[in-house]
């Protein structure tokens, strides 16, 4: 079949899919009208901003550096948002008798339509307005735009063909849940950066923005700065940077597509047995756990957070902003040594509903489980799993704080309160498993079953509240030690009666949540098996 037979084609099955997409619910519907609207909302406010910045000397590093960003976002969004579009995966055209060339072509045209081309597309023609100055850096600009945005797009599908047997797996999926933490890092560093640019203006930008502009699609929008310039070679030699860019993305797209079409797809061959030695424990991780039951349990816990995806998402999410928020202080100048006390409190909520991640395989664990002392060293087991990834992180933030605000004779006080706090989420955390299970659906973006989301709230944020209100005591001695006494050297003693306050108080409630554990071990089989 001929390219010019097979683009139309293409473009209409990517329009029937928009179409069918948003006839399937009214509530569908509404989302994608809604969030059209809110991007096109965005995109004018921005090409407005872009326009107002003609005739500014630093123009041109803004427009450099916003393509870079939009062509970064391109490159991953497929990586975190594979169901995005249906035309993202290849291989449900494998069957049709189409030859790769053609087929790329017409996979590039059908992917100029949607919200997120339209959005790109108002971007650079803003940059191009923002730089241009002439006649013949307008018509550069014509060009720039088309590569730069085809560009983006070939990038995008170049990354999503070359991984789209990831992106249909398992570790596929763990990558879209991850993308809401994505989110989260990248506007923290969307407002260190904004804070940075407002105390010293836009001349920070002008040296990455003379890297970037010989790199496409980057190039491009350059070009037009350089002919405005009267530089005509400089800006030839920037689009064809673009343009040899979009050549060799093309090539390695389809490159993609004829492997992806003839080989076959091994994503169902059983994986190999785990290496177990002669007493039957799996090498590796079960060695260095304690023998019996607190081992399994640990190393249970600890391969959930490892191949379970939402178990995973929240464990990386919590990491990254435990760590995010204090440093990110602290680089701002706002920070204090007592924010380091953040990461415990946010690696403590995975203590929270523990028996929820077990899901409907709950039943094993509730077998195994006969008297309150197997509920208490269960539950002691899922807290120790926790300790050994919260203890050295907490640890590492705090030291990492103290560090960069200087403030190292705080040091002990941080780390006291921080395990205090870790041991009061221990113990609200283990009462509030059993107190108030909910189930956590598997598939999708939501934490919390239908109907069940009253409960997520109570078990997460009053938790949360009772152990701020255990961790009293020790906040009590804090500040009398800072204002009544005055004595800022003897903070030291913190080290010890926080840790000891932490371990005795978490301690307290994995003895007292253990006995609701096996009485109603029926009633948190059917609370986690609604999802």
């Amino acid at each position: 079949m001929s390219t010019a037979a097979v683009v139309p084609v293409v473009v209409r099955l990517k329009l029937s899919l928009l179409r069918n997409g948003l006839r399937q619910s009214a509530g569908r519907r509404a989302a994608y009208v809604a969030s059209m609207v809110l991007v096109l909302l965005f995109a004018a406010l921005q090409l407005i901003g872009l326009i107002a910045l003609r005739g500014n000397t630093h123009a041109v590093s803004v427009t450099v550096l916003l393509t870079t960003v939009l062509a970064l976002g391109w490159a991953v969004m497929p990586l975190f948002f594979p169901g995005g579009d249906e035309t993202l995966d290849p291989t449900r055209l494998v069957m049709l008798p189409l030859r790769p060339r053609p087929l790329v072509r017409a996979l590039l045209a059908a992917s100029l339509i949607g919200i997120g081309p339209l959005f790109t597309l108002c971007m650079f023609a803003g940059s191009v307005i923002a730089t241009a100055r002439g006649t013949a850096a307008y018509v550069t600009g014509v060009v720039a735009v088309v590569l730069a945005l085809l560009v983006c797009v070939a990038l995008a599908r170049a990354v999503a063909a070359a991984n789209i047997r990831l992106l249909t797996s398992r570790k596929g999926r763990d990558l879209a849940v991850l993308s809401g933490l994505v989110i989260a890092v990248g506007a923290q560093v969307v407002n260190f950066g904004a804070q940075k640019l407002g105390a010293s203006g836009l001349s920070t930008l002008d040296p990455a923005a003379d890297v970037l502009r010989w790199v496409p699609p980057a190039s491009a929008i350059g070009a037009v700065d350089s002919v405005s310039e009267g530089a005509y070679a400089t800006g030839g030699a920037q689009i064809a940077l673009s343009a040899l860019a979009l050549a060799a993305l093309l090539a390695l797209w389809q490159r993609s597509l004829t492997r992806l079409m003839t080989s076959p797809d091994g994503s169902t061959l059983q994986a190999a047995e785990p290496a177990r030695d002669q007493a039957g424990r799996s090498s590796g991780l079960g060695r260095l756990l304690p023998a019996g039951r607190t081992g399994t349990v640990m190393e249970r816990s600890l391969r959930y957070v490892w191949r379970d995806p939402k178990t995973k998402a929240a464990w990386v999410t919590s990491l990254a902003i435990g760590l995010i928020v204090p440093l990110f202080n602290a680089l701002q100048g706002t920070g204090s040594i007592y924010f380091a006390c953040f990461a415990a409190g946010m690696l403590g909520i995975q203590m929270y509903n523990q028996f929820g991640q077990d899901t409907s395989a709950f039943w094993m664990v509730a077998m195994t489980i006969s008297s309150t002392r197997d509920a208490y060293v269960e539950l002691r087991g899922r807290a120790l799993a926790l300790l050994v990834i919260t203890l050295p992180y907490a640890t590492l933030v705090s030291v990492l704080t103290t560090a960069m605000l200087g403030d190292w004779p705080a040091l002990p006080e941080v780390l006291g309160l921080s395990f205090a706090l870790l041991g009061a989420m221990l113990a609200t955390g283990a009462w509030s498993s059993a107190r108030f299970p909910y189930s956590i659906p598997q598939e999708g973006y939501k934490s919390a079953a239908p109907g069940q989301a009253g409960l997520a709230w109570i078990s997460i944020f009053g938790g949360m509240v009772s152990a701020a209100l255990l961790c009293a005591p020790v906040l009590t001695f804090t500040i009398v030690l800072h204002v009544v006494m005055g004595g800022e050297e003897w903070t030291w003693v913190l080290l010890p009666l926080g840790t000891a306050y932490g371990a005795l108080i978490g301690l307290l409630g994995l003895r007292l949540a253990a006995p609701r554990t096996a009485r109603h071990l029926p009633e948190i089989l059917a609370a986690v098996s609604k999802g």
